[in-house]
């Protein structure tokens, strides 16, 4: 099945559509939301992504994340992609807006809103898309990320340095 995404502009304005593929095979500028998941003790679930993925496999990331699809906002995206590849399900009202990163190639030239949510609901994780999880606090995984930098996306270390100052004590 054709995943199908809007082409933004340097001011994240649609200018176009494609398909997926050729977004990435052409470096063209396009969307996508992550989102940082806690529960209520204050630990953050990070992913780590499947063998299966065409960029990323096997490397820890976001606790969900995803392209925005055609004509899709920031917020529903982040909602769809937390039900999909965890099972959990959220208002809007309860998503974080943290930050926006701006395209470059260290993230695949998206624009990425980041987002944090808290939920306790029992976590189910898509195998398509995860093969395994973890929660960690912030500072556990502060000292992770500096002693194993290359187990983890770009982007998240990117992600995670923006959120880091902003997250739930």
């Amino acid at each position: 099945m054709t995943e199908w995404l809007d082409i933004v502009d340097e001011n994240d304005q649609v200018v176009g559509r494609d398909s997926r593929a050729n977004i990435h095979a052409s470096g063209a500028y396009h969307r996508s939301s992550h989102i940082l998941l806690y529960n209520t003790c204050g630990e953050i679930f990070v992913q780590l992504r499947s063998a299966m993925k065409d960029s990323g496999a096997g490397l820890w990331d976001s606790s969900a994340a995803g392209h925005l699809d055609s004509g899709e906002t920031y917020e529903k995206c982040a909602i769809r992609e937390l039900h999909e590849e965890l099972g959990v399900l959220v208002d809007t009202s309860k998503l974080v807006a943290l930050d926006k990163l701006h395209p470059d190639e260290s993230n695949g030239f998206e624009f990425s809103c980041i987002y944090r949510v808290c939920s306790d609901q029992p976590l189910v994780l898509q195998p398509e898309e995860i093969d395994a999880g973890s929660w960690v606090t912030p500072s556990v995984l502060d000292r992770w990320i500096a002693k194993d930098p290359e187990k983890f996306t770009a982007v998240f270390k990117s992600i995670w340095r923006l959120a880091n100052a902003q997250a739930p004590s």
